[in-house]
């Protein structure tokens, strides 16, 4: 078992960080392969599948008994929806401005709050509850100017996107089962679905090392800890730390690209990550607290 010395909340709040750091790096490294969007989803997405295919060829050799992959029919429901998902969420990035991708996809904890409470029976907390409100202010703030450049299907897919990661948090949740593998072989579906309409006329990525490294290290990465995490928090905690690439993309871009963010954007990240910590923290505290009491 992953970390054995930490308390299983500490567990999903390092994986879900670790995660939530690398998928912060995935619209930065799509815009550097310069690519047609079909193109850079099957490319991205064949990559994913043939590194994890390699790594559970590792885990039999060295183990001697193959990984749990697709964990009965939660496992199946949740690969369609990240399937689905990647689809989504790339139709946004080539459809409307980062900003505004970044801000809708935000609403996934508040999507994934409503799932759980309506189909988990998992009432959010109040400091859960604060700490969303917080955020949609903060997000607010880094793209209050940005909406109105946006396109109407770009920005209706986001919201999809938010909304089917929050709907495969939720089935990962109810599972309680590992799905650390489920994200990364659902790669297929994107990957068909990529090469089915860019083949025909051949494959358009300018910088395809960049797709690589996204496909074979930073979403494999992203992937297993963010599908992992709903074991050990909630659906809401979980899609809290998607905000991370909210965060931090418009960082990666302004190095990347000297694209300086505005300062409403510098002010409302920094109102993002205070509230996450904050919210990590107190829940860090508050667990133990909770179990001595239940002693």
């Amino acid at each position: 078992m992953l970390f054995p010395s930490l308390s299983d909340h500490r567990k999903g709040l390092l994986l879900t960080a670790i995660g939530g750091l690398a998928l912060s790096m995935d619209i930065p490294l799509v815009r550097l392969a310069h690519g047609d969007m079909w193109s850079i989803l099957g490319a991205r997405s064949i990559t994913t599948v043939a590194v994890t295919l390699v790594v559970v060829c590792l885990i039999r050799y060295f183990k001697g008994t193959w990984p749990l992959l697709m964990p009965g029919r939660h496992g199946l429901a949740t690969g369609l929806l990240y399937g689905c998902s990647t689809l989504t969420f790339l139709l946004a990035v080539f459809n409307t401005a980062t900003a505004n991708v970044v801000f809708i996809v935000a609403f996934n904890p508040m999507f994934g709050a409503l799932l759980s409470w309506v189909f988990l029976k998992e009432r959010p907390s109040i400091s859960t509850l604060v700490t969303m409100v917080v955020m949609v202010f903060g997000v607010g703030l880094i793209v209050h100017d940005g909406l109105a450049g946006g396109h109407v299907f770009g920005d209706a897919m986001a919201l999809l996107s938010a909304f089917i990661l929050a709907s495969a948090i939720t089935v990962g949740r109810a599972s309680r089962r590992d799905m650390g593998f489920v994200p990364l072989l659902a790669a297929a579906l994107p990957a068909i679905l990529g090469f089915a309409n860019a083949l025909p006329s051949g494959l358009a990525i300018e910088h395809p090392a960049w797709i690589i490294l996204n496909g074979a290290l930073l979403m494999p990465v992203a992937f297993w800890c963010l599908a992992t995490g709903p074991r050990y928090l909630s659906a809401p905690e979980v899609g809290m730390f998607y905000l991370l690439e909210t965060i931090l993309a418009p960082i990666w871009i302004w190095l990347i690209f000297a694209e300086t963010p505005p300062t409403m954007t510098l002010i409302g990240g920094t109102i993002l990550v205070c509230a996450i910590m904050a919210h990590s923290l107190w829940m860090v505290r508050r667990k133990p607290v909770q179990q001595s009491l239940a002693h």
